[in-house]
């Protein structure tokens, strides 16, 4: 017996054969659909990867150009530094008072000093790692040196570090952190001001700057000043994940900030 589809006889048992055949098509058509789909999202991510593509270039050009400009900057403020020591250097030769020489000699090695500090706060880019104790020394002899230790006396600030070969990452910020407490430490304070780097009790380093003179404000927090020295070092200290703790220089006199650090 034959089977009447669409006016077509079909054999018996070929109906049955065509709807067989018919999840394949489905099948087919699906996968061409998916297919289509793919092509279209793999369009679009590449348009993605093209764009994020092009804002990394912009965006590697304007580090390096931020580069350049930062050493043209540092190149003017060395060579003004320069010049002033050149002027003060001239007028100590010219003055006709030995006193008035003689303080303009002193502020003439002053800023020579501030060129050599800014240097060395410099000196680790582009470094790996740094053997932060001797960098402390040498750093905080530079100091000194621009402070008048230059008669044979006792150091103005003393040092007593730990050698600690540390990543730049973490050096360079903590030169910084160092020249900004010690400048507070100047500006608050007298008498010596003593450095200190210590391995903590638990793990990593303990950094801290005190000095003799008044002790801190009563109800002084660090985290609240408006300062832009105290700005500047908070900055930092979290940048390299570390900690700010403050209290009393020793024997109860003067101020400590530390930075425990890891």
């Amino acid at each position: 017996m034959r089977v009447m589809t669409n006016g077509v006889l079909h054999a018996p048992g070929a109906r049955s054969a065509l709807e067989h055949k018919r999840p394949w098509v489905q099948t087919v058509a699906t996968y061409e659909h998916e297919l289509a789909e793919l092509r279209r999202t793999e369009g679009a991510l590449r348009e993605v990867l093209a764009c994020e593509d092009a804002l990394l270039h912009q965006k590697n050009e304007l580090i390096q150009l931020l580069e350049i400009l930062s050493k043209e900057s540092d190149h003017r403020f060395l060579n003004g530094l320069q010049m002033i020591a050149s002027l003060l250097s001239m007028q100590a030769r010219t003055a006709s008072n030995p006193e008035t020489a003689s303080q303009l000699t002193v502020a003439a090695n002053r800023v020579i000093m501030i060129g050599a500090i800014h240097r060395r706060l410099h000196c680790l880019d582009g470094t790996q790692t740094v053997a932060f104790g001797r960098y402390l020394e040498e750093l905080c002899r530079d100091f000194s040196t621009m402070l008048g230790a230059e008669d044979g006396s006792d150091p103005i600030i003393s040092v007593d570090a730990v050698e600690a070969e540390l990543p730049s990452a973490t050096s360079i910020p903590l030169g910084f952190i160092v020249s900004e407490l010690i400048t507070n430490a100047i500006k608050y304070g007298k008498g010596q001001i003593k450095v200190r780097l210590e391995a903590n009790t638990g793990k990593g380093y303990a950094l801290s700057v005190s000095n003799d003179g008044p002790n801190l404000p009563s109800g002084f927090d660090p985290a609240k000043s408006k300062g832009a020295g105290m700005t500047i070092v908070r900055s930092l200290v979290a940048k390299i994940g570390g900690k700010l703790t403050f209290g009393p220089g020793d024997q109860g006199q003067g101020a400590c900030f530390t930075v425990m650090f890891s």
